[in-house]
């Protein structure tokens, strides 16, 4: 799959097997394409050194000879070939020669039966292959066979298909091909082994016998010791032979090393020497390779170095040679030379090829060839080419229009041959289309017709998907969800259907897999996908190998599983103890890879870690580690952090400081590294709801208001009106709830109009959640007052029926948490509506407000003055003075942005309209005026002159009610200091219709 992914990624495929089966790669000059494959005619074996394959005569015919030198007609018989008596001749040839037998006349049956499969197009069917296996149960190969015959034996059987297994098996069949086969592999090594004095081996011989136990294993045979041993003592000779290859030979012989290696055999030191000795010659014979054989050789380093294979300056060489050849001979190139060409190229550059000028150019003179051949190209092919692109683009290989055109001819061609696609074909099909959207291809109605066509096959095929194949389609299902195609019931289906086999497989999936699963159920799961018992089955039976195999995974493995975590979590996955266990495991992880993390990963790991605390996540000593340990390389690469990025990591901060991270220098450092980051990609940041809810919480906590915090507030505000219909439900209310707290520092005009842009969003919009409608309400709340506090201004008639119709929507709601039950009080105060909550408020005296009350006490005696009271179930007051409808508010720096004792905060805007609204003259004294006597003294006589006005009503407080509880409520003990407000003295103006007198703001300096 992509391994970045994804998310992770990934992006993270491996091209299967079966998808790159080289049928046609022979050591004979002329091949004939079959049904089912190709088989290579051996009559004229290769294309120099005439002569070169001839046979010794015997003076006596025999059957076994004049099987050579007649045509063989198909429908005429096949029953030539499997007369007894042309056996019995072979057996009493051997015998009566003995130990001075070569083995010619085997070699010339064997080649009899390749001549028959030749003329018939086809190799041997499962009918011809039991009969002929009667007869070859006494063929037998010996020591005194000369190495042509030997050689010439195992090429014609392997090509006629006598080796492949045809199911059902046959055990009989099977017996006999594994003794025939042992014989010759038992030759094979004894001839290798030879004293050089005693060798008759030669190059084409060599060549043969190695692309012959290729084909083996492809057509399906074991990999046994005795072949191992064959192909090691083959090897060895590769190299001292190799000056003697021709073009053919290489080419078949790098062939049959990468099958060899694809079907499991070890990438050992003298296999790779092997390899090393033959890639020279590639440059040295560069001019003589035709259409095939260049397809072939790029097929073969390509799958050499998707299988371990270094890439060493030879292999390196030999690619950059053949580009050119494979430029200048593009339109000579067949269906399946196309198909294998490009993802032979796509796997080079998967395992580090660099796209040179010659590379790009080489690719794209086989572009059109997809096009021009379209309707040739076979279910494999299809598989093949749309993999080939999709790495190619993930790998950096620009989008031209001739891409998109091969994209896009291909296309139809899925709808079109979807029932012949295999199980292989479906994971690579979904995989490599995911991939394209991915990297920005269109979704046309042509490719969501194609995903249509492929979805339904998931579901027929879903018990024969290994443990990759899961892994893989489970990735591109999340990534075509993730990027923007709805969840149709059939793509349910097939998602529903793979989740079990996550379980039943889930000891063959590796490190990488491991991420990519979680992943990939995280991105489900974050698109609305269903938490159904299936997915979190899959995902509790995934979380023990993540333990397990914790040391293998790597730094971008350990980013995807923190992040699908976090994100499986938020979207209601259990915090179970594994759960807990695996979170801890990979949190010791990071700090051990800490220099490893890229700027993606960092800004992922930290997004991650954020979540798991507002998750309820505890804050563990590792998870406090990890944090620390991650933000110095915020500053570091800031220069590498995309917009997305900044958006990811200041809302990180954000959320771990409202969770109780402590605001370390560290902390500090990485924020303000991020902020002029902000102004610079202004443009780009998206969400803007997210960063500006940031912002605020991050001034919620203290944040101080420094220029670069200014400006990057002031770049983002022309971008909220510009991204509304883009923003959600929650978007809205954390614009609205961001914009509120920040208070003063942004302009009332632009308050007022962003909100008026945004309310309307709000009005009957289902998908508001209640915590979404009292973040809204309260943020339109501030709003409303804001305007209230200015005077000769529109009082926001149109924000306050929004906020009326905000508290309606609440009005059967009873939350549990007391800051909701705040809002809902302070808003039916506002709007003067019965209250259905009675807020508990915690409250505690400051040093300096009792100070100051002492003071005032001993000032003016006669001042009757009451402490934090709440009034209409409003905040407490700081000091009440009841007898004067008049409320002493102390203002600590907890009250403004930064704390700068000038710009107000939302909250403390709010409380104030509360109280004038309610009919009190407000007073604010900020603290920093109360640090002595001297500065007390100009409050205390603005206070008396205020006092000297006579009480009005009752002599006590005349309050128009807006609760139905009582006037007064006695505040619990216990809010800290940091929860007082500091701000300046409002006065009111006159008396009007019996509520009491307001008067002009007034500033007590």
């Amino acid at each position: 799959m992509d391994r970045n992914s994804a998310g992770i990624s990934g992006q993270y495929t491996r091209s299967n097997n079966d998808f790159n089966r080289q049928d046609d790669h022979a050591a004979s000059s002329r091949r004939v394409q079959y049904r089912h494959g190709t088989v290579e005619q051996w009559d004229n074996p290769f294309r120099t050194i005439p002569g070169r394959n001839e046979f010794y005569h015997f003076s006596d015919a025999c059957p076994s000879q004049n099987l050579m030198f007649r045509s063989v007609n198909p429908a005429q018989d096949f029953n030539a070939l499997i007369k007894q008596e042309i056996m019995d001749d072979l057996v009493s040839k051997s015998g009566r020669f003995g130990h001075r037998y070569d083995g010619r006349n085997h070699g010339q049956y064997a080649s009899s039966i390749k001549k028959y499969t030749s003329t018939a197009k086809r190799p041997l069917n499962r009918a011809e292959q039991s009969q002929l296996m009667r007869l070859l149960q006494n063929f037998t190969a010996t020591r005194s066979w000369n190495w042509r015959s030997l050689t010439t034996t195992l090429h014609s059987l392997t090509s006629a298909g006598v080796f492949t297994p045809h199911k059902p098996i046959d055990e009989r069949v099977k017996r006999t091909q594994a003794a025939l086969l042992s014989t010759l592999l038992e030759v094979i090594i004894f001839k290798c082994n030879q004293k050089p004095h005693a060798r008759d081996i030669d190059a084409q011989g060599i060549a043969n016998l190695l692309w012959a136990m290729a084909k083996l294993v492809d057509n399906g045979q074991e990999r046994t010791p005795e072949f191992n041993m064959a192909v090691a003592a083959l090897l060895p000779h590769v190299n001292a032979h190799k000056d003697q290859f021709i073009p053919q030979h290489i080419a078949n012989l790098l062939w049959a090393m990468a099958k060899l290696v694809d079907y499991g055999q070890e990438l050992t030191p003298g296999l790779k020497v092997t390899v090393a000795a033959l890639l020279p010659h590639v440059e040295a014979q560069k001019n003589q390779f035709i259409p095939q054989e260049i397809n072939n050789l790029l097929w073969s380093m390509a799958k050499l170095a998707g299988n371990g294979q270094e890439q060493i300056p030879e292999l390196e060489e030999a690619v950059a040679v053949l580009l050119p050849h494979a430029i200048a001979q593009k339109d000579r190139f067949k269906p399946l030379d196309v198909a294998n060409l490009l993802w032979a190229m796509a796997k080079l550059v998967d395992n580090g090829q660099e796209q040179t000028p010659e590379f790009n150019e080489a690719v794209a003179a086989l572009l059109p060839q997809v096009n021009a051949q379209k309707n040739q190209f076979n279910p494999q092919h299809i598989a093949n080419l749309l993999w080939a692109m999709a790495k190619l683009v993930d790998n950096g290989q620009q989008r031209t229009p001739v891409f998109n055109e091969a994209v896009a001819a291909l296309l139809p061609h899925v709808n079109a041959q979807k029932n012949q696609f295999n199980p292989q074909h479906i994971v690579y099909l979904l995989w490599a289309m995911a991939k394209l959207v991915d990297n920005g291809l269109q979704r046309t109605p042509g490719f969501n017709e194609a995903v249509a066509a492929l979805l339904p096959r998931v579901n027929a095929y879903k018990d024969r998907f290994n443990a990759q194949g899961i892994t893989n389609l489970l990735w591109a299902m999340a990534k075509l969800v993730d990027n923007g195609p709805q969840r149709t019931p059939v793509f349910n289906e097939a998602v529903a259907a793979l989740l079990p086999h996550v379980n039943a497989q889930k000891d063959q999936f590796k490190a990488q897999a491991v991420t990519n699963l979680l992943w990939a159920m995280a991105k489900l799961v974050d698109n609305r996908q269903e938490q159904i018992p299936e997915l979190k089955k899959a995902a509790a039976a995934l979380l023990p190998h993540v333990n397990t195999q914790k040391t293998q995974f790597i730094p971008r493995h350990i980013t995807s599983l923190l992040w699908a975590m976090a994100k499986l979590v938020d979207n209601g996955q259990r915090q179970t103890p594994e759960f807990k266990e695996t979170v801890a495991a990979l949190l010791h992880r990071v700090n051990e890879e800490i220099e490893q993390f890229n700027a993606q990963g960092i800004s992922n790991l930290l997004w991650a870690m954020a979540k798991l605390v507002d998750n309820e996540q505890e804050r563990t000593p590792e998870i406090e580690e990890a944090v620390t340990a991650l933000l110095p390389h915020v500053n570091t690469q800031k220069e590498q952090f995309i917009p997305q990025h900044i958006a990811s990591l200041l809302w990180a901060m954000a959320k771990l400081v409202d969770n109780g991270q402590q605001r370390t220098p560290e902390l500090s450092e990485a924020l303000a590294a991020l902020l002029p980051c902000v102004n610079a990609q202004k443009a780009n940041l998206t969400p803007i709801a997210n960063l500006l809810w940031a912002m605020a919480k991050l001034v919620d906590h203290g944040q101080e208001q420094t220029p670069e915090f200014n400006e990057a507030v002031t770049a983002l505000l022309p971008h909220v009106k510009a991204q509304k219909n883009q923003c959600n439900a929650q978007d809205i209310a954390n614009l609205l709830w961001a914009m509120a707290k920040l208070g003063e520092l942004i302009e009332l005009n632009v308050v007022t109009s962003t909100f008026k842009s945004l309310v309307d969003r709000i009005s009957g919009n289902p998908q508001f959640s209640q915590q979404a409608i009292l973040m809204s309400l309260w943020g339109v709340m501030v709003c409303c007052a804001r305007l209230s506090l200015v005077p000769n201004t529109s009082k926001g008639n149109v924000l306050e029926k929004h906020m009326d119709d905000l508290f309606i929507r609440l009005e059967n709601t009873s939350p549990d948490n007391e800051e909701d039950q705040r809002i809902i009080a302070m808003a039916a105060s506002w709007l003067g509506r019965p209250c259905p909550v009675v807020p508990h408020y915690q409250t505690i005296v400051s040093k300096r407000q009792s100070d100051f009350r002492n003071q005032l006490h001993s000032c003016i005696p006669s001042l009757r003055i009451e402490e934090e009271k709440s009034l209409n179930s409003l905040p407490p007051v700081d000091l009440l003075l009841p007898d004067h409808n008049m409320a002493i508010e102390v203002q600590g720096p907890s009250h403004y942005v930064g704390g700068d004792f000038k710009t107000r905060k939302g909250s403390t805007l709010l409380k104030i309209a509360l109280l004038q609204k309610a009919g009190f003259e407000v007073i604010e004294i900020p603290v920093n005026m109360l640090l002595s006597q001297d500065l007390m003294k100009p409050y205390i006589d603005q206070i008396k002159t205020r006092t000297s006005i006579p009480p009005q009503g009752h002599g006590s407080v005349s309050l128009k009610r807006r609760c139905a509880d009582e006037a007064y409520v006695t505040a619990d003990k216990g809010r800290q200091p940091s929860d007082h407000g500091y701000l300046t003295a409002e006065e009111h103006s006159d008396e009007q219709g019996g509520k009491p007198a307001k008067r002009k703001k007034t500033n007590i300096q």
